[in-house]
């Protein structure tokens, strides 16, 4: 099943990434988070050319609504030395930037005899890939968390307990080039706001930013999420995820949001 005869979310046109519909996010006429923190990632990526560099925490800023309209992207390695380098990069749009993210990479070595405890969680089973991609949704997300009720409705993650989500990004970011481990996961992680934040009557929650922290990168397209915290006082909300491939775990995404009860995220891009 090639990606092919999937719109990509962006076209490229010399320096500027030029949106298609399916990049607009549910939370109105903006890109969604998950592109735009995969174009600063793949921005950041360029400007990593040392392989045996592991990329181990990207956090993406969202400064202010990032229109449907062509973005640019840029980046500044601030720091390298020999066992770490660290790089900024930036989404402009009309000459102001718009989104930033910051990206830590340290060199890998040998790995430690240790054992350390950490605290064990179980994933779903890998969902099988649906005969053909749905054009109307951005990706392909399999929650898993409550039952349906007994007239088959209600949204796994509406509950009070653990949820799970299976993310599989299956369109390109931009026409033509084949989404990297690095990029792959670094969309995927956004769904941490969503996962993370839901409640008994819905998502009270919206993202401002979000960090990725990773001790290997993903093997394979799904890549798996379970929900752990959900910490909120005064309508702010810090909330983490472990990360998962079909290996194991390989790292955490941590949400920051805000209380925005009011708003229901509508689009092909918003979540149930």
């Amino acid at each position: 099943m090639g990606q092919a005869q999937v719109t990509p979310y962006f076209e490229r046109e010399g320096e500027t990434f030029v949106p298609n519909e399916i990049a607009q996010g549910g939370w109105g006429p903006t890109l969604g988070g998950q592109v735009v923190g995969g174009l600063l990632a793949r921005e950041i990526e360029r400007v990593t050319a040392d392989a045996e560099l592991q990329p181990a925490r990207l956090t993406v800023d969202i400064m202010r609504r990032v229109s449907m309209e062509p973005v640019r992207a840029t980046s500044t390695v601030v720091r390298s030395g020999r066992r770490m380098q660290a790089v900024d990069a930036s989404l402009i749009q009309g000459g102001e930037e718009v989104a930033r993210a910051s990206a830590l990479y340290l060199r890998r070595g040998e790995q430690p005899d240790e054992q350390v405890w950490t605290t064990p969680v179980e994933m779903p089973p890998v969902p099988d890939e649906p005969e053909e991609w749905p054009s109307a949704i951005p990706m392909f997300v399999a929650p898993y968390g409550r039952e349906p009720d007994s007239n088959g409705k209600g949204f796994a993650w509406q509950h009070d307990g653990r949820r799970y989500a299976w993310v599989y990004d299956f369109r390109e970011l931009v026409r033509g080039e084949k989404l990297t481990p690095f990029v792959r996961a670094a969309m995927a992680v956004d769904v941490t706001a969503s996962l993370t934040n839901f409640g008994l009557s819905g998502l009270a929650f919206i993202n401002a930013d979000y960090t990725m922290l990773l001790s290997r990168l993903p093997e394979g397209e799904f890549i798996g999420m379970a929900s752990l915290t959900h910490y909120s006082a005064g309508g702010v909300a810090i909330a983490t995820a472990s990360l998962f491939d079909r290996r194991g775990p390989i790292g955490s995404g941590v949400s920051t949001a805000i209380a925005n009860p009011n708003f229901k995220p509508t689009g092909s891009q918003a979540i149930p």
